[in-house]
């Protein structure tokens, strides 16, 4: 069963979806979180300007039961003295929380004439007796100023007391308001208690508003967002779906000739196809060469075979026609391909070279001490010491393959020189031969490659030096390349990098060769 979510362009659907949904909704917050406190600041803003219109009237000296208050519905007005007693109100109140005053109404009528101050006694000097007898009516002419009414500005208002939600219900509907408290006194009392509200009905509306249209415009706006999320992803994932489906019958049909479409973009998918195809190249390649090489290694196995085959067939029939040494020349050959092979299948497996630090120089000394037999005396020329890192067994049988090479097409001399070119060190064998033509100089490192049109396996190899030579070359981080010498035959260089200074201990320079096989492996056969 499939499960949800399983294709890459659900998921960045999904994820794309999600993104957008948090930060619409934090922002969805933050304009409600604004939106609100703005027009809560503007009610503030006109219960201020009221609950200061109210006070200034009773700091000029205005009656209570006179003053000019605002209509109950859009700014309901109290005024308490200070023990919290209702002075006054306004009309068509009928309940009203938020001001700390239940009360709608005075419980007796507000005073509709100015407040008088009460005069304040000037100390005269005189005795108690006196002030009893004549005090008050000597000194009422005197402070005829001190009665006069003060001036309207010597009035007091406060900055504010704060601001209060509550509730008022006016003419029979009921609507939340900000309350504004305001402290004030005038010249012949108080304090007065004024509290103002401001409706909160316009923020409520754009705060209502903005949320339905942001429930019904989020919801729309994520399914866009994921929509075309899906759309977009769809479309570029599109050319992998065609990679996909063509690799799967490349697959099934064992076709490596096929290959994957490649979009006409510079983008990453492009990218992929490309390096599909390339793989797809190097696969299909890797395969022919390994079906060449299989039928190659039969066929060159099937002729020493068969040649075994008959010798025996013979001795037994005729004892006394049995060729003994063709025998164990073939059986010697067979066993020298063999082990060829399976080099070359160790190489082909990713074998990695030794790091053991060893003498190249002397190792050449010693593999051409140990060539008593050859048609032509090798001329060492090694000189002083050059070490290298790596597996000696595998460096002898490059030099093997080399040497046999060489003794096979030259005239009358053979010199293998050892030197150091910088950080590398170069092991040299050229002969005197009819050297490699300039066009086949990298055919004969292929696989079963000889040049003789004979193919004859009586004067050359089974074509598989060379390439193991190269292959050793490469495993140990080198080169090997064919020119011409200067006695004009073929000249040979391996390029190794000389060692490092941490190499392991050097192997002795008699060590064995690699695996089983014979000192001497059949060379290559050239022209």
């Amino acid at each position: 069963m499939r499960r949800p979510f399983s294709s890459v362009r659900s998921r960045a659907a999904l994820a794309a979806t999600l993104v957008v949904a948090v930060a619409l909704v934090a922002a969805a917050f933050a304009l409600l979180f604004a939106l609100r406190s703005n027009l809560t600041d503007q009610a503030e803003g006109q219960a201020d300007q009221w609950s200061l219109e109210v006070a200034q009237q009773i700091a000029n000296q205005d009656p209570i039961g006179e003053l000019e208050l605002p209509d109950s519905e859009d700014h309901p007005t109290q005024v308490t003295d200070a023990k919290g007693r209702l002075l006054v109100a306004s009309e068509g109140l009928e309940k009203i929380t938020g001001t700390g005053v239940s009360a709608v109404s005075p419980a007796s009528p507000p005073p509709t004439t100015a407040p008088t101050p009460t005069p304040t006694p000037t100390p005269t000097g005189d005795d108690d007796e006196d002030d009893d007898d004549s005090g008050g009516d000597d000194d009422s002419g005197d402070d005829s100023d001190d009665d006069a009414p003060p001036d309207p500005a010597d009035g007091k208002v406060s900055e504010g007391g704060g601001h209060r939600d509550g509730r008022v219900t006016a003419d029979g509907r009921t609507a939340d308001f900000r309350f504004s408290t305001r402290q004030v006194t005038d010249i012949a009392g108080g304090p007065y208690i004024v509290h103002t509200g401001a409706s909160l009905e316009p923020q409520q509306s754009a705060v209502g508003a903005a949320k339905i249209a942001m429930l019904i415009g989020v919801p729309a706006l994520l399914v866009v967002v994921g929509g075309v999320t899906w759309l977009v992803t769809r479309r570029a994932l599109q050319p992998v779906e065609g990679i996909r489906r063509e690799m799967a019958a490349i697959t099934a049909s064992e076709d490596l000739s096929r290959r994957v479409p490649e979009p006409g973009t510079h983008d990453e998918v492009a990218k992929l196809a490309r390096t599909t195809n390339e793989t797809l190249t190097a696969l299909e390649a890797s395969v022919e060469r390994q079906r060449r090489f299989v039928a190659d290694a039969s066929h060159e196995l099937r002729s020493p075979i068969a040649s075994l085959r008959t010798q025996l067939e013979v001795g037994v029939a005729h004892p006394e026609l049995l060729d003994v040494p063709g025998a164990v020349t073939d059986t010697v050959r067979l066993q020298q391909l063999a082990a060829d092979l399976l080099l070359l299948a160790r190489l082909d497996a990713g074998e990695q070279a030794g790091r053991t630090r060893l003498d190249l120089a002397a190792l050449v000394r010693e593999e051409v001490s140990q060539r008593s037999a050859d048609r032509i005396p090798v001329l060492p020329d090694v000189g002083d010491s050059a070490e290298v890192a790596g597996s000696r067994g595998q460096l002898a049988r490059v030099l093997g393959n080399l040497l046999d090479n060489a003794q096979r097409h030259a005239a009358g001399e053979i010199r293998a020189t050892v030197r150091r070119e910088g950080a590398q060190v170069v092991l040299a064998v050229s002969d005197d031969g009819a050297g490699v033509p300039e066009e086949e100089r990298e055919r004969i490192f292929e696989r079963f490659v000889r040049l003789d049109d004979a193919r004859s396996r009586d004067d050359g190899g089974a074509g598989l030096g060379l390439a193991i030579a190269r292959d050793v070359a490469h495993r140990h981080g080198g080169t090997l390349e064919v020119g011409r010498g200067e006695a004009g035959g073929a000249l040979f260089e391996l390029r190794l990098p000389a060692a490092g200074r941490d190499p392991e201990r050097p192997v002795p320079a008699g060590a064995s060769a690699l695996g089983a096989a014979p000192a001497q492996v059949l060379g290559d056969r050239r022209e």
